[in-house]
Formats: structure tokens, sequence, C-alpha cells
């Protein structure tokens, strides 16, 4: 593996860099991102109704499969509601401001956990970890993002008017006595 740092400086990692880079490789999931997505276009309609799940997963070009198995996961952990029927669908359980990505991202993919020996669901049997500099570190980085996403709001997103797929760019959501 080689990370280019300019045109002529190139460094090839030992295994032990490589092992750092993985491990400092922060990234969502398939299913954290494809969640995301899917509460930002549910957000995004909010106030004008539910939104079907084919066109969530056009517009955000997510499997149906996969989205149902997610929505389903996000209707559970009381994020959306479902409505059946004609003109049935999906809608947040709260507005857009009070749903946070933290909130979001916990329901899919459990806690923020850099390292396994943070991670409050599993039982980690290390001889360092009362003396490990490398857990302290993790464990403030984890503790940052979690503040962070708590923080940042489905409503937050919406503001941004990214634009969805074939549809033109729309800034903030559409509410009901807003």
């Amino acid at each position: 593996m080689a990370i280019w740092l300019s045109r002529n400086k190139k460094i090839i990692l030992d295994n032990i860099s490589k092992v750092y880079y993985h491990v400092f490789m922060l990234r969502l999931s398939k299913k954290g991102e494809y969640g995301v997505r899917a509460m930002f276009e549910i957000a995004r309609n909010f106030g004008r109704g539910p939104i079907t799940i084919r066109e969530i997963a056009e517009k955000q070009e997510i499997p149906i499969p996969y989205l149902e198995q997610l929505l389903n996961r996000l209707r559970r952990g009381g994020l959306l509601k479902s409505v059946r029927g004609p003109g049935g669908g999906y809608v947040l359980a709260r507005n857009p401001r009070n749903t946070n990505l933290g909130e979001v991202l916990n329901v899919l993919e459990g806690p923020v956990a850099l390292s396994e020996c943070l991670n409050p669901t599993v039982v980690y049997c290390c001889s360092k970890i009362d003396a490990c500099v490398t857990r302290l570190l993790l464990k403030r980085l984890s503790e940052k993002i979690t503040n962070f996403l708590g923080k940042t709001t489905l409503k937050d997103l919406c503001e941004e008017g990214i634009p969805s797929k074939n549809q033109k760019k729309t800034r903030g959501l559409h509410t009901k006595g807003d």
C-alpha cells in the first residue's frame, strides 16, 4: 500500500503502519450511510405526508430490499412511523430538528466505538486496558464524534439543500407551522 504525499514523494507503509491506517480510517458502513441518506430523504419530505419506499430508493439510489430492512429497524427504534394503505409510506416520528444523527446511527450501528475495548457490548480482556494511551486517545475521539453526531440534526442536513437524484436544488424543509 502506498500513500502519496505530493507529486514526487511517496511513503510505503510497513505492516504496523497499515494497521494504524486502517484503524484510523473512519467511515460509515453501508448500513449507516444508507440509513442516514434514507432519513435525510424522509426529513426532506417532512410536512408533506408519507414518502414511499420506492421514492426513497429512487432518489437515494438504495436497493429496495436493503432499504426495507433499514426502515424497519429505524421504525422499531422509534425514529420513523409507517403509514399503511394507499398514499402510505414513511414519516418521521418527530420533527427533523429533534432527530439527530447520533440517534439514527445508534439504532442502526450501535454506539460509537473506535476500538473493541471501548465497545460496551463486548467483554474485552486486555491486560493493558488501564494503562493504554491508545485507548485513551480513541476514547476521547469517540466522545467527540458522539457529541458531534448528537448535535447534528436532520434539519441541519436538509438546510444544506443537497438535491436528490433527478431533483433541482431546494433549500430548507417543507413544514407545517414552522
